[in-house]
């Protein structure tokens, strides 16, 4: 039923009990954990209590992480309300449990990597309508680096003003654009907008992101910066529009911008909208402008150390291995004293 539905944050906790079950009759596991390192790192100097909440001080250093500003933090922890953080202090807690941990990203199919699995096209489960033909179709008609891609995710809702001030800055804009609105989000859409836009643009209520991202066609990815669609862009060479609006998203956005600089961040008036002016404008620095270009060097440089990472005798291969061989002596050596 997940954490909404059970009792305590503690007993959805031990509700997920694959590990002990496994354990029980002798097969080893693992638990994966898929979340930037630099998220996990914040949260265990607050598990330590090392980080204080509420954060007080407007600069925030904490090893291995670039210095960071409150909004630079996880929504849990820089504004406390808006989601329940001793849920992520007791999730940290139970990771403990698991320790040591390895790196093993990123986890995209072989096919866009390293090819070493040249059939492994998919994630494998999708709950969305898989009827991709005309999106395809269409942003395989596009000129090379013309389409700012959009999307937010399975999860992310934006108010209507900022679907609104969004439809506009697309609309502004001298790139084409392919954009994502769940079924449950198009109501929000400007009336005539798809209509009017419909030369330079194509609404879509699914398509495949990695095909999509993969494609020469697009330019750069407008997104909410979700770990999954960040990990997309990095692994597929495309600089980032970052409108980041909830949990990991504005820490994410953070590396985009000023660690990896493979993007830029839309910034937000007082009202926490962007308007249609800064949407045209982030678009065209990536499109148009120089400093777009150095972005997009970046983005395919970090595109082939992500390859070289998953590819045989890289990092995460590597770990990979030596996790499974660790498995493997472990089972081997309680065989061993079961005798």
């Amino acid at each position: 039923g997940g954490i909404k539905h059970a009792q305590s944050v503690e007993a959805y906790l031990e509700s997920l009990c694959q590990v002990d079950v496994a354990n029980k009759f002798g097969i080893f596991g693992a638990i994966f954990f898929p979340q930037s390192c630099a998220v996990n790192n914040i949260l265990y100097h607050v598990y330590k209590g090392e980080l204080k909440l509420p954060l007080s001080q407007s600069q925030i250093l904490l090893p291995g992480l670039p210095p960071l500003v409150p909004s630079d933090m996880p929504s849990y922890v820089y504004e406390l309300g808006t989601y329940p953080a001793v849920y992520k202090m007791l999730v940290v807690d139970w990771m403990a449990t698991f320790l040591p941990l390895k790196t093993i990203g990123p986890t995209i199919p072989s096919h866009y990597l390293d090819k070493r699995l040249e059939d492994d096209k998919q994630y494998g489960v999708s709950l969305f309508n898989t009827n991709n033909d005309a999106c395809m179709k269409w942003l395989n008609e596009q000129p090379k680096g013309s389409v700012a891609y959009v999307a937010f995710g399975s999860a992310a809702q934006l108010g209507v003003e900022q679907m609104e001030e969004l439809a506009w800055g697309l609309r502004r804009s001298k790139s084409k654009f392919l954009w994502v609105v769940r079924e449950a989000e198009a109501a929000k859409l400007p009336k005539g907008f798809v209509e009017e836009t419909s030369e330079k643009g194509l609404v879509v209520s699914w398509c495949p992101q990695l095909e999509v991202l993969a494609n020469e066609a697009v330019g750069c990815f407008i997104s909410h910066c979700g770990w999954n669609s960040t990990l997309e862009a990095f692994s597929l060479g495309v600089p980032v529009v970052a409108l980041p609006q909830w949990t990991d998203q504005s820490t994410n956005a953070k590396f985009i911008m000023d660690v990896w600089k493979i993007g830029v961040k839309a910034l937000a008036d007082e009202k926490g909208v962007v308007r249609q002016e800064e949407v045209e404008h982030c678009i065209s620095e990536i499109m148009e402008g120089e400093r777009g270009k150095e972005m997009q060097r970046k983005a395919l440089e970090w595109k082939e150390l992500a390859r070289k990472a998953v590819d045989e005798g890289g990092s995460s291969s590597n770990n990979i291995d030596e996790f499974i061989s660790k498995l493997v002596l472990s089972r081997e050596k309680r065989c061993a004293c079961e005798k």
